[in-house]
């Protein structure tokens, strides 16, 4: 039977590139998510009758709000749904779903790499049927949307069992559950000399990746585990949990600080590896060998055609720009076009559907390709994988001689989480005042030469995205970028990006920390981060 529920509409319910991310209490609120969903229906047109693909990352309140989606959908007039058993798709295996399956789009649940549980965070998203986040004109009218709202349409049923495969009727539609690990796989299969890295394995190569209580345990067991070989203790906490067993599913050198111990140790594995709560970020650390994100960006790049998928070579690379430069000199070598965009995977997507581009990543260890349109852990820990099969080195031997042929990025982030909005608002303020002669803060800073407010024209759709990170600009390559993120749920988190470029071979082998210490210095200086935030160091480093 279709109920429709008198509501009222909310005021904050603006999603952002990554959707709408709250506590997980205030997805709880009577009405909260279904005024969100019904908010999505009203905003699509021509789904009637068509396949949508619905599943998260498995994270406390995930089934509930399924089963919301799900009757919302039907009652708006989709003719079927495909969900993942037990509720969990990764992002990127969701992305794989839309495309292979030719359905209209996706609704996904996550708060990718934010903590779980009842007193963390959860999301919810649209993805378009590309494969790829909602365009920011659908976005916003979202939220428009979700202001004016009255009503929602859901159905009055029973809850789908969501742990048995098969289809099962749904009102007027029909809900599909299935196994999202075998599309995802034979993908992979396509991509990837499974032949080469299963002899790897055999060979003895040394393997961890750590699920961290997320979204790939399932997917890393069957691929690594059943279908190339590896040790079934190499997967370290594979079995989802709703609060990712108090892990903080964010695969960096803090909460990860165990896999970076392991591979410094003596004897340690080949390559540990990790992903975040939903699949879309990754981890690489070899023995001895810690890879940025921004390394392992131009490293694949560089290495890419030794992939079944990608042996023709690359069209293009697309770089977020708090990125650093090190995949720059790899598309200058291989005679492609380097795309500098904003922070956000749906900029990426233009140019992957138009061809522009075939390997993008950000400096938030996100990277991907043209398989999908997300950003894709999993991927790039099995083109590593290839790539070390292949060369038949190891992880600090392939970065070693990539730092002696391109030169070396020197880079860093420094994160102030949860500080006051208002204060990071005036702090890019200050900074925007002052672009104007380098004046205020900037004035007579050693070294910079320039600075800008980075705005970016869309290639592809002719948009428009302006304020999207201060950069100064230094001597030798060198560069500080400020930005506020979008990806928490309270406060602001002002984010920092610090580089310098080393093209001596004799200079590559100092200490970050010592490589980069003048500008850090200078990066909390010229901001003046302490006066506006009450920080004198950040709250997170990586």
């Amino acid at each position: 039977m279709l109920k429709i529920v008198p509501t009222s509409p909310f005021d904050d319910q603006r999603p952002g590139t990554s959707g709408l991310r709250k506590k997980t209490v205030v997805f709880q609120k009577p009405g909260y998510i279904e005024n969100f969903v019904q908010s999505i229906m009203d905003c699509l047109k021509g789904f009637e009758g068509t396949t949508l693909v619905v599943g998260g990352d498995g994270r406390f309140f995930n089934r509930e709000a399924i089963q919301i989606v799900l009757k919302i959908a039907i009652a708006n007039g989709f003719g079927k749904i495909l969900v993942g058993k037990g509720g969990i798709v990764s992002t990127p295996a969701a992305s794989n779903l839309i495309r292979r399956r030719s359905a209209f789009g996706g609704v996904i649940l996550s708060a990718s790499h934010n903590p779980g549980g009842p007193h963390g965070d959860f999301g919810i998203k649209y993805n378009a049927g590309n494969g790829g986040p909602a365009p920011e004109q659908l976005t916003e009218a979202v939220f428009t949307r979700s202001k004016s709202i009255t009503e929602y349409k859901i159905l009055v049923a029973p809850d789908i069992d969501l742990d048995v495969l098969g289809l099962v009727r749904l009102g007027p539609g029909e809900v599909e559950v299935i196994d999202p690990v075998e599309d995802y796989a034979e993908l992979m299969q396509e991509l990837f000399d499974f032949d080469r890295i299963r002899s790897l394995f055999k060979a003895g190569f040394c393997f961890r990746f750590d699920a961290m209580s997320a979204v790939t345990g399932p997917y890393a067991g069957r691929i690594f585990v059943d279908m190339l070989g590896a040790l079934p203790d190499s997967i370290l906490n594979g079995t989802p949990l709703p609060d990712f067993g108090g892990h903080h599913p964010d695969p960096n050198l803090i909460n990860a600080k165990h896999l970076f111990d392991l591979a410094m140790s003596p004897g340690g594995p080949d390559l540990c590896a990790a992903s975040d709560g939903d699949g879309d970020r990754n981890l690489i650390i070899g023995r001895n060998q810690y890879v940025t994100p921004s390394d392992s960006l131009a490293i694949l790049a560089a290495n890419a055609r030794l992939a079944p998928g990608y042996a023709k070579g690359i069209a293009g690379i697309a770089r977020s720009m708090p990125t650093s430069g090190a995949a720059d000199r790899v598309a200058a070598r291989l005679g492609v076009h380097l795309y500098e965009t904003p922070t956000g995977w749906k900029f990426f997507g233009n140019l992957l559907d138009a061809g522009l581009a075939t390997i993008c990543g950000e400096e938030s260890a996100g990277t991907g390709s043209n398989h999908v349109r997300e950003k894709d852990g999993l991927w790039a820990v099995l083109l590593w994988l290839n790539i070390l099969a292949v060369r038949g080195e190891s992880v600090a031997a392939i970065t070693a001689k990539h730092w002696a042929d391109y030169g070396r990025n020197y880079y860093v982030r420094h994160d102030y989480e949860e500080v006051d909005a208002d204060g990071a608002n005036a702090l890019m303020q200050a900074l925007r005042d002052a672009l104007p002669g380098l004046t205020g803060a900037l004035a007579a800073r050693p070294g910079l030469i320039g600075a800008d407010d980075f705005a970016y024209h869309d290639p592809v759709d002719g948009s428009d995205s302006e304020h999207q990170g201060i950069r100064l600009h230094f001597e030798n390559g060198s560069r500080i970028v400020y930005r506020l993120s979008g990806t928490g749920t309270s406060g602001a988190t002002l984010r920092v990006y610090i580089e310098r470029f080393e093209q001596d071979r004799a200079q590559q082998n100092q200490e970050t920390g010592g490589a980069l210490a003048d500008l850090i210095v200078l990066s909390r200086e010229c901001a003046r981060i302490a006066y506006y935030t009450g920080r004198e160091t950040p709250s997170v480093i990586t």
